[in-house]
């Protein structure tokens, strides 16, 4: 089968924007990346995502192309922009023409940088994971593609770009979407995995401290533990600490006896 090189090099994008699952990962350099592979695969002049929470912007990362111009459009959409109404949709925002949308009082203040810098056209797709919206990557272009797709100069009224851009920009946001949570609940597992570790490890040198302590006063395990317990409540310490303290024989063992009060006479 044959396969094109812009095949392969967005297959090759879709396959880095969801292999997330490593430690070290870096949410802002990864959709910058994601957003390096939107520029070259679309020969758009710069691409940026926001991420948004609770229908405000949050966190932003553009391309290396032209990275100031896009954070520039990106936070200029504060009080508005594609990148909102494609989250608050759930849908693409189809290309338009920043004049067309400038003269109609689309988006003012977007529109007005967008033409500051010479940004011709522009559209938006939502970053989505199962019916979860993230955000959206929002791409910037030199011109807006006619009917076939060519390249070619404006057109006043927003003829719509080639389909198969916007559904490269989806696949893309698609992608790094799934990227995201797959991050997330990896970090997650990996928190919830280390703290029921520190519980084993912990209550594994509690149960050593007890067995210690009974042997070396000759009571049972249980007086041994009130006394640890009574001693980490008396000096306000974790449990756990105390317990360590013992194995290393770091705290006086009159106090401890003082503290727990273990019995005299030895185990009954």
């Amino acid at each position: 089968m044959h396969h094109t090189t812009r095949e392969l090099r967005l297959a090759a994008a879709l396959v880095e924007a969801a292999d997330t699952l490593a430690d070290g990962f870096d949410a802002e350099d990864h959709l910058r990346r994601v957003s390096d592979h939107c520029v070259e695969l679309l020969a758009a002049r710069a691409a940026g995502i926001m991420l948004v929470d609770t229908g405000r912007p949050v966190s932003f990362a553009a391309s290396r192309r032209r990275e100031e111009v896009a954070l520039d459009l990106l936070q200029a959409q504060h009080a508005g922009g594609p990148c909102l109404d494609s989250y608050a949709s759930g849908e693409p925002v189809p290309p338009v023409s920043i004049r067309v949308a400038h003269a109609a009082a689309r988006w003012p203040e977007f529109t007005e940088r967008a033409l500051r810098h010479d940004i011709v056209a522009t559209f938006a797709v939502p970053l989505r994971r199962h019916g979860t919206l993230l955000g959206a990557l929002n791409v910037f272009a030199p011109t807006l593609p006619d009917r076939t797709g060519s390249p070619g100069a404006a057109v006043e009224g927003g003829t719509p770009a080639s389909a198969a851009e916007v559904l490269v920009a989806q696949a893309l946001a698609d992608a790094a979407a799934v990227g995201l949570r797959n991050h997330r609940e990896y970090t997650q597992y990996r928190t919830l995995s280390a703290q029921l570790q520190e519980a084993l490890s912990s209550r594994v040198r509690i149960e050593q401290a007890k067995g210690m302590l009974a042997e070396r006063w000759g009571v049972r395990a249980d007086d041994a533990f009130v006394a640890l317990r009574q001693f980490a409540r008396r000096h306000r310490l974790p449990l756990d600490r105390v317990a360590s303290a013992v194995i290393e024989r770091a705290v006086d063992d009159a106090a401890l006896r003082e503290a727990g009060g273990p019995p005299s006479g030895g185990p009954s």
